[in-house]
Formats: C-alpha cells, sequence, structure tokens
C-alpha cells in the first residue's frame, strides 16, 4: 500500500480527540475544526520527520497544542467569554441586538466522542475526558494566559509529566512546574469548593428536577420555573451581554420573556427536547407562535444544579448551537413531546 495512504489512515483516529483538545484551547468549535485540518495537514507534510521517539498520538498533540497557541497569539482576545465575564450582573431587560461581535464561548457537541475509543489518560491526570469538556471547566481556563492553558491542559486532562510537557512546549521543565501552579491557583480561586461541576448523570432525583424544569417550561409556569432556582442562581444568555444573578432577578427576566413570547410572538408555546452538550443535560428549546404548523430554534439550555435547585442557567440564544450540535431548526406540531429525563 501507498505509503502516504498508511500514514493518513494511521492519523485519522485521531481526529475527534484533537478536536476536542482543541476545543479547550480555543473554546469554540469551529476554531477547533481549522485547527484540526492545520494539524492534520503540518502532520502529512512533515511525516518523512515524524521518528517515532514519541507515539503518534503525543506527536499529533504536540503539533495540534502549539497551532492553538500560535492561532490565540494572533488573536486580538486570546479568550472566549460568557456575559459574566464581560460586566456585572443586571436587572435590565434585553434592548437593541445582541452583541454578536464578542468572541463568545461556544458549546461543545457531545456526539463528536461518543463513539471514539478512550486512551487512558496518563496517571497525573485529574480530570476526565467528560469533566474536561463541560462548560464551566472550559469558560474558566479561557482566563488562564495560552502557554497556561496547554500546560494545564497537557497534565491535568492528557495526564502528561512534566518533561512531556516541556518538550511539546519547548519550555524547561522548571517553567512547565510553574505555569501548572499559576493555573491551578487560578482555578482554585474560580471554584474554591473544589473541581467545577462533574454534573454526574443517571441520579433519579436529579433526573426529576430536571423533568420539573421541562414541564415548567413547556406550561409557562413562571412560579415553577423560579421554585427550582437556588437563592443565588444565575443566568447568562449570550450572544446578550445583560446577564441576572439572584431568583428575583431572574424571576423579572422570565416574566419578560414570557410576555415577549404572548405579545410579540402571537401566544407563543413552547417545546423542549432533551439534547447532550459539554458532557453534561443540555436542553433545546423551541417556540411557536398561534396558528403557526412549526416550532422554531430559539435558545440551547445547559443548565447546572446543586442537590435539588438549579444553581446556574447558560442560554445559547439563537439557531446556530443547534446546526452546531445536529439538532433540527424546525419541529412539526405534532412531534413527540420531551422524553422523561
Amino acid at each position: 500500500m501507498d505509503p502516504d495512504a498508511v500514514f493518513v489512515r494511521q492519523i485519522e483516529p485521531h481526529r475527534a480527540e484533537l478536536r476536542a483538545h482543541c476545543y479547550r484551547m480555543l473554546g469554540s468549535v469551529h476554531d477547533a475544526d481549522d485547527m484540526v485540518q492545520e494539524t492534520l495537514l503540518r502532520a502529512w507534510q512533515g511525516r518523512d520527520r515524524f521518528e517515532a521517539r514519541s507515539s503518534l498520538r503525543h506527536w499529533l498533540y504536540r503539533i495540534a497544542t502549539n497551532r492553538c497557541l500560535n492561532a490565540l497569539a494572533r488573536r486580538k482576545s486570546r479568550r472566549r467569554l460568557l456575559p459574566s465575564a464581560v460586566d456585572g450582573p443586571t436587572n435590565r431587560m434585553p434592548e437593541g441586538r445582541p452583541a454578536a461581535d464578542l468572541p463568545w464561548l461556544e458549546p461543545w457537541p457531545d456526539a463528536v466522542l461518543e463513539n471514539v475509543a478512550d486512551p487512558s489518560p496518563g496517571p497525573a491526570a485529574l480530570y476526565s475526558r467528560r469533566e474536561s469538556v463541560r462548560l464551566a471547566f472550559v469558560a474558566a481556563i479561557q482566563h488562564l494566559p495560552p502557554k497556561q492553558r496547554a500546560v494545564l491542559l497537557l497534565r491535568d486532562v492528557l495526564g502528561w509529566s512534566a518533561q512531556e510537557a516541556a518538550l511539546a512546549l519547548k519550555l524547561s521543565v522548571a517553567s512547565v512546574t510553574s505555569a501548572l501552579q499559576r493555573a491551578r491557583g487560578t482555578l482554585v480561586e474560580r471554584f474554591p469548593a473544589g473541581q467545577p461541576d462533574r454534573g454526574h448523570k443517571g441520579n433519579p432525583a436529579e433526573g426529576r428536577l430536571i423533568q420539573r424544569y421541562v414541564d415548567a417550561w413547556e406550561s409557562a409556569d413562571l412560579p415553577g420555573l423560579v421554585n427550582l432556582l437556588q437563592e443565588e442562581a444565575t443566568l447568562v444568555m449570550p450572544p446578550w451581554t445583560q446577564w441576572y444573578r439572584g431568583r428575583a432577578s431572574i424571576r423579572r427576566f422570565l416574566a419578560w420573556a414570557f410576555d415577549w413570547a404572548w405579545q410579540s410572538r402571537k401566544r407563543a408555546t413552547f417545546r423542549v427536547v432533551p439534547a447532550s452538550a459539554n458532557g453534561q443535560v443540555a436542553l433545546a428549546l423551541y417556540f411557536r407562535g398561534r396558528g403557526e404548523s412549526q416550532y422554531h430554534a430559539h435558545a440551547l439550555q445547559l443548565p447546572a444544579w446543586s442537590g435539588r435547585t438549579i444553581t446556574g442557567l447558560t442560554f445559547f440564544v439563537g439557531s446556530k448551537s443547534f446546526a452546531d450540535l445536529g439538532l433540527p431548526l424546525s419541529l412539526p406540531v405534532g412531534a413527540r413531546r420531551s422524553g422523561r429525563h
């Protein structure tokens, strides 16, 4: 067989995990796709120089990490944002047009890695594959300088040794150790209780909580929604910069949103479809105006919870996230209602 064809077949199985790595580095599925293409092209161009002194997988991650660092160096902004990183919470309702020009953090489509073998991380890894794409984690590491971000991912997600990370990034072991300490320190500041939400699935109580949340949306039950929120819950909704903290503020926003659906959208009703993004429960929210034959994509919701209350809501408003996750942009009226969670 043609040696070039053999090489392509060897590197192709790593595409999906490299895409996840680039997503963690860049906070964008689309940027990650570009970086994976660059990585595989660079690997193919340098195939004659690959001396197998490390594994092919390590070599590809080394290329991908440095391509991401180069891309970040060219960016005006080196991190993807959630609204809570732009300004403080507000009681103002959204008006005008959303800030589409800001580099917003994007949700991650779980289906990308569903059927991909999960190589065992090194013994130093602190995060599993699912935990390392959680929205809270990816949002937190966006606050790290790019080199610290790369070191944290190589050491704590992939489980590489300090020597391996130093070789990949062309740094000294001492520099890698120092960068890792500073990166971990930043995460401790943002998550003083420990690692960001692990979001365990399969807990019956959590399933009931999410189903109550879904039922409240589909029946436009404002009191029911508010009663599920923790007192200091937050709600963010890129690309809108406005975000809300506290049950009272979120209640005012939801009341405004229901009024908008009732008045502007001709007594709109909602439909919620279960999905999965960033290794956690996601809910695709659709709306339908009175007399319309279809529900239309409105927002991808990622709830966070603790015990029996919801601690945070992230709404990715607009159809873009639906397309990225392979969700339909519309649903016929007769479509099956949301399944039990």
